[in-house]
């Protein structure tokens, strides 16, 4: 089995961590790349400047509240592009906003989760993350655009 490539677009550095922790203890083998703002994530995705040559994800997490350009900003971008669209994006966000949530749905989010506070349940969260979206459900082709 290939790895799988997940992009976590994510600014709290302790969320990075528990995150990247919680899939390096995953029996899947996966290459974890990170962008911290907005502006960094869509330049990634559009393979812009220094992301040139970067990996597309088979996965996206995705924060709502990121510096330089919000995740519904750029949740918005990766569903209106042809080359992006059909990557699966799971909203991972300190937010319980109805508003949030709402939007999140209306701009095709695959899901939304709000972050719980405490790390051994947020490691268990993302552990659920992974046992789902990796093992159980079969993840699109990459396009030759990608």
């Amino acid at each position: 089995m290939n790895p799988v490539d997940i992009l976590l677009i994510e600014d709290n550095e302790g969320d990075i961590l528990l995150t990247r922790e919680a899939f390096e203890h995953s029996r899947i083998v996966n290459n974890m790349n990170i962008v911290r703002d907005g502006k960094a994530a869509v330049e990634y995705l559009a393979k812009m400047g220094s992301y040139a040559d970067a990996a597309m994800p088979d996965l996206i997490l995705l924060d709502i509240n990121l510096p330089k350009k919000n995740g519904h900003s750029v949740l918005n971008f990766i569903k209106s592009e042809s080359s992006l669209k059909h990557i699966p994006v799971i909203v991972l966000t300190t937010s319980s906003a109805q508003a949030d949530i709402d939007m999140s749905y209306e701009n095709h989010a695959n899901c939304f989760i709000t972050k719980p506070v405490d790390g051994d349940t947020f490691l268990d969260v993302i552990s659920k993350i992974e046992a789902f979206w990796v093992t159980v459900v079969r993840l699109p082709a990459k396009t030759n655009a990608s």
